[in-house]
């Protein structure tokens, strides 16, 4: 499976910003996927991750945050809400097809980063 992450950019604190992470070479429709970021000298972290009935989400984006999933398009999107200035980071996609813990780094599959930068 190939992930290839998309949507980064530049936005103002409030604005919005959804990030796609388009899956190829499988169908990945059950696959657990999830959503890390890592802000410049820090390390990586949990943001988001959707399995095939679930939703999980870190703390710091609860309630701003909202991951979901086109299985037909096999694509699972971040949208992000009212974005502030500490969710600047690059955001990794990453899948797995077996049950775990989806809000650690034990994926299989890693997409490659996009940069978000929200400035206030």
């Amino acid at each position: 499976v190939q992930l290839q992450a998309s949507g980064g950019g530049s936005v103002q604190a409030g604005d919005s910003l959804t990030l796609s992470c388009a899956a190829s070479g499988r169908d990945a429709s059950n696959y657990g996927v999830g959503w890390f970021r890592q802000a410049p000298g820090k390390e990586r972290e949990f943001v988001a991750a959707v399995t095939w009935s679930s939703t999980y989400y870190a703390d710091s984006v609860k309630g701003r945050f909202t991951i979901s999933r086109d299985n037909a398009k096999n694509t699972v999107y971040l949208q992000m809400n009212s974005p502030k200035p500490e969710d600047t980071a690059v955001y990794y996609c990453a899948a797995d097809p077996t049950y775990g813990d989806y809000t650690r780094e034990t994926y299989t599959y890693w997409g490659q980063g996009t940069q978000v930068t929200v400035s206030s």
